[in-house]
């Protein structure tokens, strides 16, 4: 079992054109830990954005009557990929893996699966 803090670095280490990674409570909006961006990607700022996408998306699926759960979101920008992950393991509830990826160097699909292999191991 992973904490928080070496799950983020796990992320950063072991996906390929990871830019950053957060760690977000969607029910406040705060991220619980942050580890990457820089001065072109404030992480706690982009932790409180996609928390309004995530709401979004849920209350989009009540609204539809949809009984099904959100695995991941993607949004795709001209250079970056934005991975949201929905936790679902051990305590997870309202929180979501947040990953920023540089397009030009990443794998989407392999990041898909190492994201769901650092859920699968974190401890919150």
């Amino acid at each position: 079992m992973a904490n928080t803090e070496t799950a983020l670095k796990e992320a950063m280490a072991m996906i390929e054109g990871a830019v950053g990674v957060a760690l977000v409570d969607y029910t406040s909006g705060m991220a619980l830990g942050t580890i990457g961006g820089g001065k072109h990607l404030d992480l706690n700022v982009a932790a409180a954005g996609n928390t309004d996408v995530v709401r979004a998306k849920l209350r989009a699926m009540e609204m539809l009557g949809l009984q099904d759960e959100i695995e991941d979101i993607l949004i795709t920008l001209g250079g970056q990929y934005h991975l949201i992950r929905l936790l679902k393991a051990r305590g997870g509830n309202g929180l979501f893996l947040y990953l920023a990826l540089d397009n030009k160097r990443a794998n989407l699909a392999m990041a898909r699966h190492q994201l769901r292999k650092i859920e699968a191991e974190l401890e919150v």
